[in-house]
């Protein structure tokens, strides 16, 4: 199924999703892609906010805000998910949850490319319509992040091991 078939569904049925999503060997190309794509639609998503921002205030170019927004989206960003991701695997092996690092991996960084939509509406509202508007879409995805997470960390998932 598409990426975009599978965030649509994910609205629906998001333990589905990640279940078929999780199915197989571990692959960390998987993981990181699917992380790097999320960052750089939020990026994109940035784009309105940083051009409005800019209008408004001059003395910092739209480019200088571009490339400030690129380098934290694309750099920063993916080691704090990698952070996350690993802070919250030993935090559930500390509560007896039985998860490896890579399950927890993927249902954290598919939950952050699965709520990218609303992530691109809260940024055109940021650009274009500032106000209460952005910062109820803006707590949306947050809880989306959260929501479709802990629903791919409750998923069990068959790992099928490969023979070399």
């Amino acid at each position: 199924m598409s990426v975009v078939a599978d965030i649509l569904r994910t609205y629906r049925a998001p333990r589905e999703v990640q279940a078929r999503r999780g199915s197989g060997r571990p692959r960390e190309d998987r993981a990181l892609v699917t992380l790097m794509v999320a960052c750089a639609l939020i990026f994109v998503a940035q784009w309105p906010r940083l051009s409005r921002e800019a209008a408004l205030d001059p003395s910092i170019a739209l480019d200088a805000r571009l490339a400030g927004a690129l380098f934290a989206w694309l750099m920063i960003v993916p080691l704090v998910f990698y952070g996350l991701a690993w802070g919250l695997s030993v935090v559930l092996r500390a509560f007896g949850q039985e998860i490896d690092g890579y399950r927890c991996r993927m249902a954290l960084f598919w939950a952050f490319l699965a709520s990218t939509p609303v992530w691109l509406l809260s940024g055109l509202l940021a650009g274009f319509a500032p106000g209460p508007a952005f910062g109820v879409t803006s707590a949306a995805a947050l809880a989306l992040v959260v929501v479709f997470t802990v629903a791919g960390i409750s998923v069990r998932t068959t790992q099928q091991e490969s023979t070399p």
